[in-house]
């Protein structure tokens, strides 16, 4: 049985006998954590030259250890490994044998990181060492194994993560390890909730819905902000992605005036996602080589600023979101404008979440076949000639004229 420990190597002095393939990935290694490294050896491979490493051209010799807090016995000779071990028995020196790790009074575990976090492994065999040291690796870097860093003093974090268009695995690998890692999520009402079990986090929930604000953005801005200058890892969970109709843009600029330290982390945004789970592409050859994203939510404070008709004309594949008050008011707008009243039209309710519900139908049908159905929001409406496609996505639509 071994005792695990981890040694501060900065600036100290570290002898690696040999400077075959194993030499030179221990000298990577302890280069890495900034050791002091000298090397041993008759022959030196042009790989371990280019390093920044001392060599000494020649046999080892008793006395090539002194002054070393560590050495590693990694020639193909093991007599000669054999009285390195030797030596740094008789100086109190840990060393490492590479032949055969039980003949030395050290071990050179399996490495995985994942950020901050060095993973180091010791389980007898090297091949499981390395399984089990890249698996938990792999478990931080996906959030599957959430691990909080401890309180830190001094001025917190915010990251604002794009959770995607609902379903929770659709978060991106980043956005996953950065709610393992947060002390308080600041949710949206469209985050994908279902992860926010997996966490241990304070949650804030500052979730909107349509024409019936709770938290105001002002509010948002300032929870954000007074959690990091109180020293806390902060997530703000949205829907989609922060900076497509989600206001990213003003917290970072509060966190910025404030001096928090800030992040974004984009997500697949529902106008992209919701075509596609209803297996709408946006753009097709011969279709539509382009798509527009607009939203059509107002208060009562503001004007429209879209230009409906511009985006009457063409072929371009329109897509809106929070349109589903204003159907009707969207469809005569646009036929009105010149937009075919037979242009292909769809609404995607909670798309890519088990009750996604869709209705294709014609621009000027719209918002009736739309009510009769009853779906609600959260909906995506997609309008334009890849719509024909959701029913047959191998069919080859006409051309347009």
């Amino acid at each position: 049985m071994t005792y695990p420990i981890s040694l501060e190597l900065t600036g100290r002095r570290v002898v690696v006998v040999g400077a075959g393939a194993v030499a030179l990935r221990r000298a990577r290694g302890l280069l890495d954590a900034g050791a002091d490294v000298h090397v041993v050896a008759p022959d030196v491979a042009p790989e371990m030259e280019r390093l920044p490493v001392t060599v000494t051209r020649r046999s080892y010799v008793e006395g090539d250890l002194a002054g070393a807090w560590l050495a590693q016995a990694c020639t193909d000779d093991p007599a000669v490994n054999a009285a390195v071990v030797a030596e740094a028995e008789a100086l109190r020196i840990p060393c490492v044998r590479a032949d055969s790790a039980g003949e030395g009074s050290a071990r050179t575990p399996a490495v995985a990181r994942s950020g901050p976090v060095t993973i180091a492994v010791t389980a007898g065999d090297p091949v499981v060492s390395g399984q089990i040291g890249r698996a938990v690796s792999s478990l931080l870097d996906t959030g599957d194994l959430p691990v909080r860093p401890g309180r830190r003093s001094g001025v917190g974090s915010v990251a604002l993560v794009g959770g995607g268009p609902g379903d929770p695995e659709l978060i991106t690998v980043r956005g996953r390890r950065l709610l393992a890692a947060a002390d308080v999520i600041v949710t949206d009402r469209l985050g994908p909730r279902g992860l926010l079990g997996a966490f241990d986090a304070e949650v804030i929930d500052v979730g909107k819905t349509p024409y019936r604000h709770g938290t105001t953005q002002p509010e948002i801005n300032e929870i954000l902000v007074s959690r990091a200058l109180a020293g806390q890892t902060v997530v703000r969970l949205k829907g989609g992605d922060p900076f497509v109709f989600g206001r990213g843009g003003e917290e970072v600029a509060a966190c910025v005036a404030a001096g928090v330290p800030v992040q974004v982390v984009p997500g697949v945004t529902s106008a992209v996602a919701a075509p596609a789970a209803a297996g709408i592409p946006l753009t097709h050859r011969g279709v539509a080589a382009d798509f527009t994203v607009v939203s059509a939510h107002l208060d009562e404070r503001s004007a429209s600023t879209v230009d409906w008709a511009a985006l009457a004309a063409g072929s371009s594949t329109l897509v809106v979101l929070m349109a589903m008050g204003r159907l009707k008011q969207i469809s005569e707008t646009l036929i009105a404008h010149g937009r075919a009243a037979h242009t292909p039209a769809a609404v995607v309710q909670n798309a890519t979440l088990p009750g996604q519900r869709s209705v294709v139908t014609t621009l000027a049908c719209l918002a009736e076949d739309v009510a009769a159905a009853g779906l609600k929001p959260p909906a995506v409406v997609v309008i334009g000639e890849v719509v024909r496609l959701a029913d047959d996505p191998g069919a080859q639509p006409p051309p347009l004229s």
